[in-house]
């Protein structure tokens, strides 16, 4: 059995923090961003389901993501 892969990073090459220490780009916090790294797979779903919600919440989704 091998072992799991890395979540990947849900990085778009466009880094800046907005006023609220969110970037524009993913959606991560500033806090996000520099603890991703030592983070297990789980925690890193955990992430990426804020970003999703931060991005929806902010209009940047035009409709909802399909789950796998």
């Amino acid at each position: 059995m091998s072992a799991e892969r890395p979540v990947r990073s849900p990085c778009v090459s466009i880094c800046a923090l907005d006023e609220h220490d969110i970037c524009i780009g993913c959606q991560r916090t500033a806090a996000e961003i520099t603890q991703w790294g030592r983070m297990s797979n789980d925690e890193r779903r955990v992430v990426l389901q804020h970003c999703t919600e931060r991005a929806c919440a902010a209009g940047q989704f035009l409709q909802t993501p399909v789950r796998p």
